[in-house]
C-alpha cells in the first residue's frame, strides 16, 4: 500500500499531427499539477485536499475546458460544473450552471461540507457561492477569444463538439480554430488507502443552455469509495449511459476484479471514441485507459513510477515522460 495520484486534461480525437506548440503548454500544466499533487501527498495532506488543490490549478489554466478555459454554450455563455467525492465517507458535492465562480471544484466541496444536499445548480448554486464568499468574476472573465472562435466554428459545422474535436474540414487549423481543449480531473489515494476524486468541466462546445453532463453526476463522471477513485472524461451522454465511474468500483467490489481489469472492461464496453478515465485503488494501483484517439494524462506512485502522455504507449513518442 502506498500513495498514488492520477490526473487528466480531457480525452478525444487528438490527432497525431497535434503540433508541439499546442501540446507543450498542456503537458507543462499537467507536469506542474502532478508535482503539486505529489508534494501535497508527501506532506500527508488528505486526498480530498489534494484532488481539490490539483483541480483548482487545472481550472486556472486556459489550456483546459474548465474554469478559465471553459467552452461556450450555443448562447455564447459559460455553464461550468464540477464534482468532488471522499471515498472514505462517500460524502460528495456537485455544482452545475456556474457562470461567475472562479473555482467550481471548491464550491462543490462547500456544497458537500456546508449544506444538507449533494447537488446545487444555476441560480441556487450562484447564490450559495455569494453566501460563502468564494471568489467570483464577471462572466466575461471566462469568455476567451479562443472559445468564441471554437463556438463560431462549431455553429458553422452545425455540431456539438466533445473534448479535442479535430478542426472542421474546410477551415484553416490554428491554435484557436478547433476544440483542442478538455475536461480536467484528479484522483488520489494516501498511504492509508483513503481515496478521493474530483472533476471539473465547461461541458461541450455549442451545447444547449441548461445541458448537464457526466462530470457532476455521482457514479458517471466522478466516483470514490473504499475500493477506488475514478474521474472520467469524454462524451458526457455516453459516460452517463454507461455509469462509467461507478461500474469500475462495482466490478472491483462485486466481481473481485483488479483496478486495471475493471477499468479496461468498462472502457471496452463504452462506445469507441467516447471515453477515458483515470483511477487509483486503495492499495496504490493506478490506471488511465481510454478508447478515444488520445487523452492528456499524468500519474505518479509512491514507488517512483510517473508518466505524462497523450496517445497510447509507443505511438508518436508516447509515453512522453515515463520514469520507473
Amino acid at each position: 500500500m502506498g500513495w498514488a495520484i492520477a490526473l487528466h486534461g480531457g480525452a478525444g480525437d487528438i490527432p497525431l499531427s497535434f503540433p508541439v506548440e499546442g501540446r507543450a503548454p498542456r503537458e507543462a500544466a499537467l507536469r506542474h499539477c502532478l508535482e503539486l499533487g505529489v508534494a501535497a501527498l508527501k506532506a500527508n495532506r488528505p486526498p480530498l485536499d489534494v484532488v481539490e488543490l490539483v483541480v483548482r490549478e487545472l481550472e486556472n489554466s486556459p489550456c483546459f475546458n474548465a474554469g478559465k478555459g471553459s467552452v461556450l454554450t450555443t448562447n455564447g455563455t459559460v455553464e461550468m460544473e464540477a464534482c468532488i467525492m471522499d471515498g472514505n465517507t462517500k460524502k460528495c458535492g456537485a455544482v452545475s450552471g456556474l457562470s461567475t465562480v472562479v473555482n467550481a471544484i471548491s464550491l462543490a466541496r462547500l456544497v458537500m461540507e456546508r449544506t444538507p444536499h449533494i447537488y446545487l445548480a444555476f441560480d441556487g448554486a450562484e447564490a450559495f457561492a455569494r453566501e460563502q464568499g468564494v471568489e467570483t468574476a464577471h462572466s466575461s472573465h471566462f469568455i476567451t477569444p479562443e472559445n468564441v472562435e471554437r463556438l463560431k466554428n462549431a455553429k458553422e459545422a452545425k455540431r456539438v463538439q466533445i473534448d479535442f474535436t479535430e478542426p472542421i474540414k474546410g477551415t484553416i487549423p490554428s491554435s484557436i480554430g478547433d476544440s483542442q481543449i478538455g475536461t480536467v480531473g484528479c484522483v488520489a489515494v494516501d498511504g492509508h488507502g483513503i481515496l478521493a476524486s474530483a472533476t471539473s468541466t465547461g461541458g461541450l462546445v455549442n451545447k444547449m443552455a441548461g445541458r448537464i453532463g457526466d462530470t457532476p453526476i455521482i457514479g458517471a463522471g466522478t466516483y470514490a469509495n473504499s475500493y477506488c477513485a475514478v474521474s472520467a472524461t469524454g462524451k458526457g451522454e455516453s459516460i452517463i449511459q454507461a455509469t462509467v465511474a461507478r461500474d469500475v468500483a462495482a466490478l472491483m467490489e462485486y466481481k473481485g476484479l483488479s483496478l486495471k481489469e475493471a477499468a479496461a472492461y468498462v472502457i471496452e464496453r463504452t462506445p469507441k471514441g467516447n471515453v477515458g478515465l483515470v483511477a487509483v485503488s486503495a492499495n496504490g494501483e493506478v490506471t488511465m485507459p481510454f478508447n478515444t484517439t488520445g487523452m492528456f494524462r499524468a500519474c505518479a506512485t509512491e514507488d517512483g513510477y510517473s508518466e505524462i502522455g497523450i496517445w497510447p504507449s509507443g505511438i508518436n513518442g508516447d509515453l512522453e515522460y515515463p520514469n520507473k
